[in-house]
Formats: structure tokens, sequence, C-alpha cells
């Protein structure tokens, strides 16, 4: 009886030997819980939803002629970086998205051919946006002037 109650516990302490070898102890050093300082910046003054540093462009609408100056880096002739203002003319045919990811297509003429680019409002390299003139328009997006040469009525706009 006596051999039972060996095997019986020895049984038990193989058992628990087994579950301590598989999953073996990891110490993990907790850190102290810190309270945030945005419940404390949210309760003493009103947070913007966008992030700081960025530029403020809610004045841009379609329709509008502006001038963009966007920073460009050459190699000069002796290897080093020169960086010059490259400004391009035209009307914003759309503006899309919000935020950060904000951009807007701008339309130029050069004699008989359009050239369209997009231009990410919030890109570093775009030193300013100049409005100059704005037409006016009934629509958010201005793609049919892709198609129409079309002359639209404008105003000058104050700066």
């Amino acid at each position: 009886m006596t051999d039972e109650k060996n095997t019986s516990s020895s049984a038990e302490e193989q058992k628990e030997h087994e579950e301590t070898e598989a999953t073996p102890a990891i110490s993990v050093p907790v850190e102290p819980k810190v309270e945030s300082s945005f419940a404390e910046a949210s309760d003493d003054k009103e947070v913007s939803e966008e992030p700081k540093g960025l530029k403020d462009f809610s004045n841009l609408k379609p329709g509008m002629t502006v001038k963009v100056h966007q920073k460009i880096q050459e190699m000069g002739k002796k290897g080093e970086m020169k960086e010059r203002v490259q400004i391009f003319e035209g009307m914003i045919i759309a503006i899309k998205n919000k935020g950060i990811s904000k951009t807007i297509t701008v339309r130029k003429m050069s004699g008989s051919i359009s050239v369209e680019k997009i231009f990410p409002l919030h890109l570093p390299t775009i030193a300013k946006i100049e409005p100059i003139k704005q037409a006016k328009v009934r629509r958010a997006k201005l793609y049919y002037l892709r198609d129409h040469k079309k002359r639209l009525k404008e105003r000058k706009v104050s700066k």
C-alpha cells in the first residue's frame, strides 16, 4: 500500500515538474505607469486635431489661380547642391483629402499644351502658395476644363 502512495505522489511530482518545464518563467521588468499629458492638456486647453507645424491652406478653393513656390535641389557644375525656387502658376481644378494628406491639382496652359501637377500641401519643399485670382465656379471638381476651352469669370483675390 505504501508503494501505491509513493507511485501516485511521484507521478504528481513528475506532472508538476513537466508543467514548470513547459512554461519557462520569464521575468519582464514592469515600468511604472505614467499618466499621459494629453489628458491634462485637453482639460486646460483646446487641442487641435491637426499636428503642430502644418501650414494653413484653408483659403484655397477650386477655380482659384495660384502660384505654387516649390524648392528644387540641383547639382551644380562642381558637384555641390544648389537650391532654387520654381514657380508653377495655374488654376486649382481639384482639392482632395483632409489633414496631412491634403492635395491640390493645379492645371497650367503652356501655349496649346496643358500641364497638370498634383501637390501634397504639407510637402516640406513647398515654400508658399500665393493666390492671384478667383474664378466664379459652381463645382468642387473642375475636370470639365480639360475638355472645354472655357473662360471663367474671374475676380481679384484680396491678400
